[in-house]
């Protein structure tokens, strides 16, 4: 925009300057010929009365000294700097520089004293003698160019530095107006990327001119319109957990109630994991949207899917289901809860990849029959940064023609699972992919992204659908 508003008060400038400074330089270049014309033509007519009384006083006995006098007021008015002047005599004898004796020349004759412009350029004056012996004399004045317009390029050079003074004082004019315009801009850019960002206090100081205030009062009413919402929902959420805890804790008292001390023990345990998971969801729903971190997260996929997997672990026997569980360097994932595995960084939160775990998990238990068997797999990234997993199952496979999304199941559900799975990977900077495993059950690929967030965030989706 500022370049721009360079642009066009330069190029108006530059045409107002030329219509002002055109016109006025040809009037001065006028006003200069017509300036040395009429001296020109001045200087003839007193050379031509001092020249009719010297040639009269010689026409008598003494022709030779009025030709004498004659010569010598032509060679006066030959000084440094003036016009070239001759005299052309009635017998076409020329006194002073040589001067030709043309039409314009035999018309003066006639008595009749003009100006005109000879095809070489310059002007030249004629003025007629009569009362002579030997006919009417011609007083000849030649003005060159150089004498016709002296001055004028002084003059030129003095509208040329005013027009460039105006120029440049139009052109630091609009530079600190584009400079406020852009300014005010810039700072309503700044806040609306601080609010994409998720910072909902930033808000737009009105600057500039009445549109771009009016622009930044909007956008500080809908900053605050987005902020009341979203703490709304966010409250709403929190409260529809806060509800869990009583059912929970029901069924914690029905769990410990339980004859069989192993099955209270292993119904206990689930029921704590879930209000781990009520209390998770309560706080992550009261903290505020945008924290402030000394660098991006970091969490180990590997440690979390095994992690996951040997919780799930019960269950899928319970189920006849066969889980499987492969780790980085080979090994299997749920052989030695205990032992070191290789670590495989991605850039996202712990709690996230874990959610996102059991979400998977949890779609394959709930949408294929008992019995089904399922496999986890990890995987460094092919480039060396981030992590995959990819999670089989050997049941029935997406529906023909359903592509997931959230808030639509081919299933029945509510149609969360996937997307919680594909927004943890977004969020990581990676990818998540949905296929057929090669035994025709469902596939799900999803891409972690390392440090440097290399891996482009993208879904690629093949028909099927479950939540």
């Amino acid at each position: 925009m500022r370049r721009s508003i360079l642009l066009v008060t330069a190029a108006t400038t530059a045409l107002i300057l030329a219509a002002l400074l055109v016109p006025l330089s040809l009037l001065a270049r006028s006003h200069a010929a017509d300036r040395a014309t009429a001296d020109a033509t001045s200087r003839a007519h007193a050379l031509a009365s001092g020249l009719g009384q010297a040639l009269a006083a010689g026409s008598g006995a003494a022709p030779a000294s009025g030709r004498a006098a004659a010569t010598a007021l032509v060679t006066a008015a030959n000084g440094p700097g003036l016009p070239r002047t001759s005299v052309i005599l009635g017998n076409g004898t020329v006194l002073g520089p040589p001067a030709p004796v043309s039409d314009a020349v035999r018309l003066a004759r006639y008595g009749r004293a003009f100006t005109y412009e000879p095809p070489g350029g310059g002007r030249t004056v004629l003025v007629p003698v009569q009362g002579v012996s030997g006919g009417t004399a011609v007083i000849h004045i030649a003005i060159g160019d150089d004498q016709l317009y002296d001055g004028t390029l002084a003059s030129s050079l003095g509208f040329a530095g005013l027009g460039a003074g105006l120029m440049v004082l139009g052109l630091l004019f609009a530079d600190r107006l584009g400079s406020r315009l852009v300014g005010a801009t810039r700072r309503l850019a700044g806040v609306a990327d601080r609010l994409a960002r998720g910072d909902l206090t930033a808000r737009a100081e009105p600057s500039g001119p009445p549109e771009l205030r009016l622009v930044a009062g909007e956008l500080n009413h809908l900053a605050e319109r987005i902020q009341s919402f979203l703490t709304a929902e966010r409250e709403n959420a929190a409260d529809l957990a806060h509800r869990l805890r009583t059912p929970l804790a029901a069924l914690r008292l029905d769990a410990e109630g339980l004859r069989d001390p192993a099955e209270a023990e292993r119904i206990g345990a689930d029921v704590a994991a879930l209000e781990r998971s009520v209390d998770e969801v309560i706080r992550t729903a009261r903290k505020p949207l945008r924290e402030d971190r000394s660098g991006p997260p970091r969490a180990d996929l590997a440690a979390v899917v095994r992690d996951r997997a040997a919780f799930w672990l019960p269950l899928a026997e319970d189920q006849g289901r066969a889980l499987e569980c492969t780790l980085p360097d080979g090994r299997d994932g749920l052989g030695d809860g205990d032992g070191a595995v290789v670590p495989v960084p991605v850039r996202a939160e712990e709690t996230e990849l874990a959610a996102a775990v059991d979400a998977l998990l949890g779609n394959v238990f709930d949408h294929t029959p008992e019995g089904t068997g399922v496999r986890l797999a990890v995987a460094r990234a092919p480039d060396g940064d981030g992590g995959r997993l990819t999670v089989e199952d050997d049941g029935p496979g997406f529906p023909e023609g359903h592509v997931p999304e959230r808030g639509r199941s081919g299933g029945g559900s509510t149609g969360l699972g996937l997307d919680i799975v594909r927004r943890a990977a977004q969020e990581a900077g990676g990818t998540v992919e949905f296929t057929r495993a090669p035994g025709g059950g469902a596939r799900v690929t999803a891409m972690f992204g390392g440090d440097d967030g290399r891996t482009e965030s993208r879904d690629r989706t093949e028909p099927g659908g479950r939540a």
